[in-house]
C-alpha cells in the first residue's frame, strides 16, 4: 500500500483480543478506502484467544491450528504488522522504538526500529494476579501466553511418564489450581478428561 505523508496512521500495540479486533476493524474500514494508515505491533507472530489457554496447557486444543498468524490476517484485513517488543515511548515526538529481534544464537536478525504514529493505541492486556498467595509466584505456571502454556503442557505430560515408570506404590500426581475463576475451573475440568483421554495412549 502507497500512503501520503498526510495519512493518518493509527499504531496499535498488542494483539490480543483487544488490539487485534481494533486492528481489524480500522483495516476494514478505513485501511481498506486508504484513509488510514493501520499497523499492529506485537512480539509474537501468532494470536490464540487467551481464554483458550487452559485447553492448550491440559493438551486438549491444538495451539498451531487455534492461532491466527498476524501476517496473513493483516494482509486479508487492509492493515500492516509489525513484529516487535516495544521498549520505548515519545510522547513528544510521536513514535514508539521497539526492541531487536533477535534469533536462538542470540544475533540480531532486525535492528531496533523505531515507528512514528497520529494515533496511538496501547492493547498489551493483562498478566495473572496472585493476590499475595504464598508461594504462588515462585512456584506456580502462570498460563498468559501460548509458551506458558505449552510450558506447562510439556510439564504435565514428563510427570505422567515419570510416575508410569515409578514404583506403583508411589504414584502420586497432584495438580494444585491456585484461582477458581473461569480459567482455573476450565482447566480442572481439562485436566480431568486429558487424564481419561491419556489411558488410551497407556499412560494409567
Amino acid at each position: 500500500m502507497h500512503y501520503s505523508n498526510q495519512t493518518h496512521h493509527f499504531v496499535v500495540v498488542g494483539g490480543g483480543a483487544g488490539g487485534l479486533e481494533l486492528a481489524t476493524k480500522l483495516g476494514n474500514k478505513l485501511g481498506k478506502r486508504n484513509k488510514a494508515r493501520i499497523t499492529l505491533v506485537d512480539a509474537a507472530l501468532t494470536h490464540v484467544w487467551k481464554p483458550l489457554l487452559h485447553e492448550v496447557a491440559a493438551g486438549s486444543l491444538n495451539s498451531d491450528a487455534a492461532q491466527v498468524d498476524f501476517r496473513v490476517h493483516a494482509q486479508q484485513h487492509y492493515f500492516e504488522y509489525q513484529p516487535g517488543r516495544l521498549t520505548g515511548l515519545n510522547r513528544d515526538q510521536k513514535t514508539i522504538t521497539l526492541a531487536p529481534i533477535k534469533n536462538s544464537a542470540g544475533e540480531t536478525v532486525v535492528a531496533e526500529r523505531h515507528l512514528s504514529y497520529d494515533t496511538l493505541v496501547l492493547a498489551v492486556g493483562s498478566t495473572t494476579n496472585d493476590f499475595g498467595t504464598k508461594g504462588a509466584a515462585e512456584f506456580c505456571q502462570f498460563l498468559d501466553s501460548q509458551e506458558q502454556a505449552r510450558r506447562f503442557h510439556r510439564n504435565l505430560l514428563n510427570r505422567y511418564l515419570q510416575e508410569e515408570f515409578a514404583d506403583s506404590s508411589e504414584r502420586n500426581l497432584r495438580v494444585a489450581i491456585i484461582g477458581a475463576g473461569a480459567t482455573g475451573v476450565e482447566l480442572a475440568a481439562e485436566l480431568r478428561y486429558a487424564s481419561q483421554q491419556l489411558e488410551y495412549y497407556g499412560l494409567h
